[in-house]
């Protein structure tokens, strides 16, 4: 049946040239494939008749059977599915999809599935043969939903709008990859609440088009978030009302920005904005060089900001106050990774002005670490006033020293090899929340540099999990309610090395696998070969 699928049909007349494939194939010899279908049980007569009878006693009529169901075939699987004997549910002429009474707010929902599967939409309607029905309620965990499909019908309930929207992406890729939703139960949640990707477009500017279509991608995979690095030493790429100074040529506009944000909140995908600093901030200090950090010797470092000068404070917290009101969403990173300030043998001698600024601020034993700390904080303070919670690199979080990172900052790690570094076992013994950037397994990094290389989709599926935050190695199961998800990232360190297309191609594999070990961090049922195939047909 997966193979007739696959041609040029589309829409109803797809799906009703596979429903007819497999009744046929059920019907011959008692068939008991995986998919729905019918089977003709043997025939049995009545008692012998008279011998002074000629006529033959009259067989009973075939009785429709079906094999019990199995799961969907989704990316990712979905957790459980209660199978039952039944038809399944297929889009036909007479579909439709509806609205239950009091969940009007799930009307997109409804009118994208009705587009994907060419069905009508009937808005808040009692659901008729042949229909889905969207419905909000019940008590389940955030983003989770219950399908039932039975009698013909598909009912998708959930408790918040996540949680349906993700009941009708199973119901898209199971017509998709079989033509059917199969009869049964499904009670589906995801593992991980953070689920996302995120892209350096200060590197390499990237299209409003195609940071839309991998929010679609990252949609359809039930992946949740969206993070855009967009200022760092080659360039700031979103247009600015405050300092249009430090924007790039090739930038995205405001109302660019807008069209991407609200495509992204209509499929549950937030956009997490990130201007890093103190350090990576060449491109807005090629338009401010006096607030350059300069060493003993007058020598600027790149990208990094003099945070002894309350003026770099203040052009920093400019530009996030405004995009923060910008992003709606309940995230802002700031950054706080690689400070060169930090990465020479005697910070306080090389950088005398940051020792001294450190000590009248934070007493006389503060060190520049201390300084930068503090930065940190109150960064994190300022997109705190606007609403949101603050991520930051796991190397700009410090243990010791006089001034501790706030705990309510989220740490984004990612590697174990900067100078000092610290286990994640260190940050989830201090009580913090870690998101998984682990740069053995997710980062893709344009032209493959400092010993990087292309991430696959197989490395991740069969040895990463949330909880393999270094290297290869899982930290205790005790941590698992501290990591809060995971983030495959792009980052863009050679421009030049791949257009938009060989991105966009280069990552498919590695977010399909990322969304199924974000979704269900167990064992998938599927290998990598079955996994991968699948992939390809529920793509869309």
């Amino acid at each position: 049946m997966r193979h007739l699928i696959r041609g040029r049909r589309t829409g109803p007349a797809l799906v009703a040239a596979a429903v007819a494939t497999a009744t046929v194939a059920a019907c011959s010899n008692g068939s008991s494939g995986a998919g729905p279908g019918t089977s003709a049980p043997p025939a049995t007569s009545s008692a012998a008749a008279p011998a002074t009878t000629s006529a033959p006693a009259p067989k009973p009529s075939p009785t429709r059977t079906y094999p019990l169901s199995t799961a969907p075939r989704t990316v990712p699987a979905v957790q459980e599915h209660t199978p039952a004997r039944g038809p399944g549910w297929s889009p036909g002429p007479d579909a439709g999809i509806v609205i239950a009474p009091g969940s009007e707010a799930l009307a997109d929902e409804a009118r994208l599935l009705a587009g994907e599967l060419q069905v009508a939409y009937r808005g808040e309607a009692a659901a008729g043969p042949g229909d889905v029905q969207l419905a909000l309620g019940g008590s389940g965990a955030p983003e989770s939903y219950t399908l039932t499909a039975s009698g013909g019908r598909v009912r998708i309930t959930g408790p918040d709008e996540a949680g349906v929207f993700y009941g009708t992406r199973t119901v898209k890729q199971a017509v998709r990859s079989a033509g059917v939703v199969p009869e049964g139960v499904i009670r589906d949640r995801p593992a991980k609440p953070q689920r996302g990707l995120m892209v350096d477009i200060a590197r390499k500017h990237f299209t409003a088009g195609w940071i839309e279509a991998r929010i679609r991608e990252l949609a359809d995979l039930k992946l949740n978030q969206i993070g855009l690095h967009f200022s760092d030493d080659q360039g700031f790429r979103i247009a600015s009302d405050t300092h249009p100074e430090v924007v790039s040529a090739q930038h995205l506009t405001k109302a660019e920005v807008r069209r991407i944000i609200a495509l992204a909140r209509s499929l549950h995908v937030t956009v997490v904005p990130e201007i890093d600093s103190p350090g990576h901030l060449g491109a807005v200090l090629r338009a401010h060089p006096g607030l350059r950090l300069l060493n003993v010797q007058g020598t600027p470092r790149q990208g990094a900001i003099d945070i002894s000068k309350p003026e770099s404070a203040r052009l920093v917290d400019e530009l996030l106050r405004e995009y923060a009101a910008l992003f709606p969403g309940a995230w802002f990173h700031v950054g706080a990774d690689e400070y060169q300030a930090l990465t020479v043998r005697d910070p306080a001698a090389s950088y005398p002005q940051l020792a001294s600024a450190a000590a009248r601020k934070y007493g006389p034993s503060a060190t520049v670490r201390d300084l930068a700390e503090g930065w940190l904080n109150d960064r994190a303070a300022v997109v705190r006033a606007a609403g949101k919670t603050a991520k930051a690199w796991n190397d700009g979080f410090f243990r010791g020293g006089t001034v501790s990172a706030d705990r309510r900052i989220e740490v984004e790690y990612w590697t174990g090899k900067e100078i000092g570094a610290r286990p994640p076992e260190e940050y989830l013994a201090e009580g913090r929340k870690v998101v998984n950037l682990n740069d053995e397994y997710l980062y893709y990094v344009l032209g493959e540099p400092n010993q990087f290389t292309y991430p696959t989709g197989r490395r991740i599926y069969e040895e990463w999990t949330p909880r393999v935050l270094r290297g290869s190695t899982a930290v205790p199961a005790r941590y698992d309610a501290q990591i809060l998800g995971g983030t495959f990232a792009v980052w863009c360190d050679l421009s030049g090395a791949q257009t938009q297309a060989q991105v966009a191609a280069g990552i498919r594999l590695p977010l399909a696998a990322t969304s199924q070990k974000l979704w269900d961090a167990r064992q998938p049922a599927l290998s990598w070969e079955r996994f991968r195939a699948l992939a390809d047909e529920v793509r869309g």
